[in-house]
């Protein structure tokens, strides 16, 4: 039974964003988070686009840690529902990223987690 191109190009928009929508969003997470951050500190601001320092660091932190808990179940989901048994080639590649995903996924939802428990506990401009 084949499927649909449409739906062979969804899933591999899923299987994408699920290898790096984690990774994509610690990446987002570091910058937006600590470099914006950093950068008013130094310069004596104590507000980023209007935004006190200490919220919109919140708010690098848990968008961020949205995306990646999301990237998270759909690599769970892709690798426990539709990849359980792979039977070609194609599958089993797919399977492969899609536990990649959920390793990086994973890794990447730890380090945003621990960024939020630097939020919370170290002053903004310390």
């Amino acid at each position: 039974m084949s499927t649909r191109p449409s739906t062979r190009r969804a899933a591999r928009w899923l299987l994408a964003f699920a290898v790096v929508g984690g990774v994509l969003a610690w990446a987002a997470h570091l910058l937006v988070a600590w470099v914006v951050v950093e950068v008013a500190c130094s310069i004596g601001h104590p507000e980023v686009a209007g935004v006190p320092v200490r919220l919109f660091a919140l708010l690098a932190t848990v968008l961020p840690g949205v995306v990646s808990v999301a990237a998270l179940a759909v690599a769970w989901r892709l690798r426990l529902r539709h990849l359980t048994e792979p039977e070609g080639r194609r599958e089993r590649r797919a399977r492969f990223l899609a536990e990649l995903g959920l390793g990086l996924d994973a890794f990447s939802c730890l380090m945003i987690l621990f960024g939020a428990v630097a939020v919370a506990v170290l002053a903004a401009c310390g």
